[in-house]
């Protein structure tokens, strides 16, 4: 974990409610699925929001404004410093991937954004995959474009089939495939299923980001666990629904 100051770069409306920032700075070591935690003026807790995308001066988030929190933090201006907790969490394991197998990164909704960093460092190792994305209707649609630029094989589904194929995630055919899953919880247990392993990535209410609070803590097949320290993201192994 690394406390350091980033500065807003830019801020673009992805949808009606979902926006994509760029902060700037001493970003510090991060891996796909980690997260940041943003202290905004006016607010006591800070807010966890994935990483979609990092380089070594910058950090990519994509977030919903589901409340006053997020709805400020979008409004911000261009240049404004922000106090964030960078590196939070374990992100995926691209080591723990069996030999042989095939592989499918599976998202719904916001769970698509880290989705988009893990392409890219897949892609950078020279490892085979395909993406599948779940939205409920073409108007939720987020960063398709960006995952076509790599050149990955992508296939949408749509809930109500005004983009893509009818349906959800679980529409396109995942058994047997090692699979790194990120988005609402009903997705993922459907998605836990079918696959043959895999790494996923969980939502909780988040009061520290740390593991000081243990307000977000599960149980597993190793005990109770934390979402935000011991996770966000758990093998098909330690998952108890």
């Amino acid at each position: 974990m690394k406390k350091t100051l980033l500065t807003i770069k830019s801020t673009l409306k992805l949808t009606d409610d979902v926006f994509k920032t760029i902060l700037e700075g001493d970003v510090g070591t991060l891996k796909a699925g980690q997260f940041i935690d943003i202290k905004i003026e006016g607010f006591t807790l800070r807010r966890p929001i994935s990483i979609c995308d990092f380089d070594k001066n910058s950090i990519t988030i994509v977030y919903k404004t589901i409340g006053e929190g997020t709805l400020a933090l979008s409004n911000l201006p261009n240049g404004q410093r922000l106090d964030v907790l960078t590196g939070l969490g374990n992100g995926f394991d691209s080591t723990k991937i069996p030999a042989n197998t095939k592989i499918s990164l599976v998202g719904g909704g916001l769970g698509v954004p880290p989705l988009y960093c893990l392409a890219k460092h897949l892609k950078g190792q020279n490892i085979n995959f395909d993406v599948i994305l779940g939205f409920n209707s073409d108007k939720e649609i987020i960063l398709l474009n960006d995952f076509n630029a790599l050149g990955i094989n992508t296939v949408v589904t749509t809930a109500d089939g005004s983009y893509g194929m009818k349906g959800f995630v679980t529409a396109v055919d995942n058994k047997d495939k090692y699979v790194f899953a990120c988005g609402p919880m009903p997705m993922l247990k459907a998605v836990y299923k079918v696959s043959n392993g895999g790494q996923f990535s969980f939502e909780a209410r988040m009061a520290c980001g740390f593991g000081v609070c243990q307000g977000c803590t599960i149980q597993t097949t190793q005990g109770f666990l934390r979402v935000c320290a011991d996770g966000p993201v758990f093998t098909k192994e330690q998952i108890i629904w």
